[in-house]
């Protein structure tokens, strides 16, 4: 058992608080058997969220609807969770359902994994959809320096010269200055034109 699963394990038995269905849950290998509860009525979401977890891990694209809707939960395990089975999905969908969660204004409190599974896909939708949630985050007073610092980081990681202007802009805002002088020095500098 890996350390995401078992830890994912150990959160959701306190959740199931004892009911007879969490450990054949866990136990079993069958796969239609994971998928049924995902679409059966009156499931606890600890019993959706194992399901979800285990069919992701296993590239089972059945369960790419529920673990979209976990990635944007407001349980922040959860959402690390899903972020980590997403990441071994191999779904095409993934990176985009991404992108719109990291810059859905709307949810920006839960844009942080999100914003981190797009670093770890390397999809064509991260760079941009990263540099529109930073150039949100610029904004005075901005509460949500955690997302702002994830995209600054983000950035700096994909190494994409796109990111090299709204890095440039980050500097300016003391919170996220340091990481975003540590971002700049990873992307390669352009080409003087001769």
């Amino acid at each position: 058992m890996d350390e995401e699963l078992r830890s994912l394990t150990e959160r959701l038995r306190r959740e199931a608080a004892g009911s007879t269905a969490f450990e054949p849950l866990v136990a079993t290998g069958d796969r239609d058997e994971l998928a049924d509860v995902l679409t059966a009525p009156g499931q606890p979401l600890w019993a959706r969220e194992m399901a979800a977890f285990r069919l992701g891990t296993a590239g089972d694209r059945r369960a790419f609807e529920s673990l979209v809707l976990l990635l944007n939960h407001r349980d922040p395990p959860r959402c690390a969770s899903a972020a980590h089975a997403l990441a071994r999905l191999g779904d095409p969908r993934t990176a985009r359902a991404a992108a719109a969660l990291a810059t859905n204004e709307l949810r920006v409190a839960y844009a942080l994994h999100p914003v981190r599974l797009l670093v770890t896909l390397r999809a064509p939708e991260a760079v941009p959809a990263l540099i529109t949630t930073l150039e949100r985050r610029l904004r005075p007073h901005d509460p949500y320096r955690r997302v702002a610092l994830a995209c600054v980081d983000g950035l700096g990681e994909l190494g994409d010269t796109r990111a090299r202007r709204v890095l440039n802009e980050a500097l300016a805002h003391p919170a996220l200055a340091e990481a975003a002088v540590h971002a700049l020095a990873r992307i390669p500098r352009q080409r003087e034109a001769r």
